[in-house]
């Protein structure tokens, strides 16, 4: 684990271009927008490119700017074109596992990319086991590929709505062939999937930051259970049986989109200014000023200092040369971590009532290094806020949020946990401030309320997931 990383990880973010344009170097879009999805996932990043005749891939393990160079890139030609970067599960990563994943079938060379988590993983599996199917990953993305090509009669478009018909979870996919780009959302809209322009390209991504940072146009969102297709004769959607309501991950608007990202019409920073200000309306303390855990919690802090009179500033500030960190084997080890990437500006806090800003707290371990840093640098008081309701249950739809035993808020009170991170006082944002502050409906708040939308998975799956390997 990452030791400034006590927070739920996101689990990838998906891209895909599509353009009749010959001159056009997909792969330079792709590499770009992949950067500013790198907040998704860490762990490995890929892309497939076709020149409308073959199709060419360079994946590892790693960061953007480690998987690709001026050499592969310059090699990777074509107009159309699928990327991925992924944050990947203890024990899961290996570069096997890094996508997009690539086989052959009835329809041609096929490229998937997928963001999400199945919660009938086993079952779907089996079934394609039965039928013959050998699998060489570990991933979702593989029992997916099956699905899509066992379809062997039908069209690529209808292939793929019937493969995703059979999906129970959270999806985003991103597919490919020689010739065609497909997206795909699931029915619930768990997972964001939104359509741009470069130009003359048509862009899908996971979020719309990667459409302003590459100069282009944000043109819509997916909608929840839409297939959207895109090749020689255009745009065209269809959709699957669409449940009664929407859930997309609330955590999306509260920590895993970037703040210049619009997600089904809500922009994340103006959304995470209001959770700030409702915070600010639930806090009873006092205090000389509002601090953020950088990044996340800077926009919050900004909403709070706004609607309580409090100053902000820049108490802490993020070392942003410093990458993933192993595990530490002592104490002291571990607590330098969190100091080699934070360090505190002693002018904004000593001899202060301080109050700090964060998203959300998971296990307490990295929220309880801060403030003993925030009272080694003198200050006054610490008044911990957080601009999230308190997480008491897992996430099984592909967010890495731990088992529900390391959830310090699923077995203490709030008062116990104020003083296990010894903080002045501790103030989460209430469900109902959350919902004002969101001001929309269609969310899913599982990792709150304990209500899942689409329910759980098997007890075999919850024993072979992500989760016995999380946090």
């Amino acid at each position: 684990m990452n030791s400034l990383n006590d927070r739920p990880k996101e689990a990838c973010g998906v891209f895909g271009v599509y353009t009749e344009n010959e001159q056009t170097q997909a792969a330079l879009l792709i590499y770009i927008g992949l950067f500013s999805l790198q907040h998704r996932g860490q762990e490995s990043a890929g892309m497939v490119v076709s020149d409308g005749k073959r199709l060419l891939a360079q994946k590892d393990l790693g960061l953007v700017s480690r998987v690709f160079n001026p050499d592969n890139l310059h090699l990777l030609k074509g107009r159309i074109g699928i990327g991925h970067v992924r944050y990947g599960t203890s024990g899961s990563n290996y570069v096997a596992n890094a996508q997009p994943l690539m086989a052959g079938c009835s329809k041609g060379i096929l490229a998937v990319a997928h963001n999400g988590s199945l919660l009938n993983r086993t079952q779907l599996s089996k079934k394609l086991e039965e039928r013959g199917a050998l699998f060489q990953t570990s991933t979702d993305t593989e029992i997916i590929m099956n699905l899509i090509a066992g379809f062997s009669k039908e069209t690529l478009e209808e292939a793929v709505a019937l493969a995703a018909a059979q999906l129970v979870g959270s999806f985003v996919l991103v597919i490919m062939t020689k010739d065609t780009l497909i997206g795909v959302r699931d029915p619930y809209g768990l997972r964001p999937l939104c359509l741009g322009k470069v130009e003359d390209a048509f862009v899908l991504a996971s979020e719309s930051c990667a459409f302003s940072v590459l100069g282009g146009e944000f043109l819509r969102d997916i909608e929840p259970g839409e297939v959207i297709t895109i090749d020689h004769q255009g745009v065209r959607s269809r959709f699957l049986e669409k449940p009664e309501e929407r859930a997309l991950c609330i955590f999306e608007y509260i920590y895993f989109a970037r703040p210049d990202s619009t997600i089904d019409g809500l922009n994340v920073h103006q959304v995470r200014k209001a959770m700030g200000r409702e915070l600010a309306k639930e806090f009873t303390g006092a205090a000389d000023v509002v601090i953020p855990v950088p990044d996340t919690g800077i926009s919050a802090a900004l909403g709070f200092a706004e609607a309580s009179g409090i100053p902000y500033d820049l108490g802490l500030i993020k070392n942003p040369y410093v990458g993933r960190t192993f595990i530490k084997p002592r104490q002291d080890q571990r607590d330098l971590g969190v100091r080699i990437k934070l360090s505190l500006v002693s002018e904004v806090v000593k001899n202060r009532r301080v109050v700090i800003i964060d998203d959300s707290i998971v296990r307490g371990t990295t929220t309880r290094k801060i403030i003993r840093m925030l009272r080694e640098t003198g200050a006054r008081e610490v008044h911990m806020c957080i601009s999230a309701p308190p997480i008491t249950q897992p996430c099984f739809y592909g967010i890495d949020t731990s088992v529900r035993k390391e959830l310090i808020a699923a077995g203490n009170s709030i008062e116990e946990i104020k003083e296990y991170i010894n903080a002045d006082t501790l103030t989460y944002l209430s469900s109902k401030g959350l919902s004002k502050a969101i001001n929309q409906k269609g969310h899913c708040s599982a990792c709150f309320t304990g209500t899942y939308p689409i329910g759980l998975p098997t007890e075999r799956e919850k024993g072979g997931s992500q989760l016995d390997d999380q946090l």
